[in-house]
């Protein structure tokens, strides 16, 4: 992944989408990674790949929920500050 800095990216910023076409460009500033640039394909495939798998958790809630597969909302709390959920 190539790298600018913020003001190489702003005063460049035609060549930056130019080269995010190609592949992502991480945005620097004060020597700190704050944003990358994609391609609006790449883009769609990401919001794609997070559709399916939204569909996919909420068929396995409805599974469960059919199944009797039901967690207290006390416990399930507990879990997702424990991280013991996905």
């Amino acid at each position: 992944m190539q790298a600018l800095t913020a003001n190489d990216a702003k005063t460049q910023f035609g060549d930056m989408l130019l080269k995010a076409q190609r592949e992502p460009v991480q945005i620097n500033k004060n020597g700190k990674p704050v944003a990358v640039v994609i391609s609006m394909d790449e883009y769609q495939q990401m919001e794609e790949v997070k559709f399916t798998l939204l569909q996919e958790r909420a068929a396995r809630a409805k599974l469960d929920i059919e199944n009797g597969n039901l967690v207290e909302g006390e416990q399930f709390m507990s879990d997702l500050i424990a991280g013991k959920l996905d």
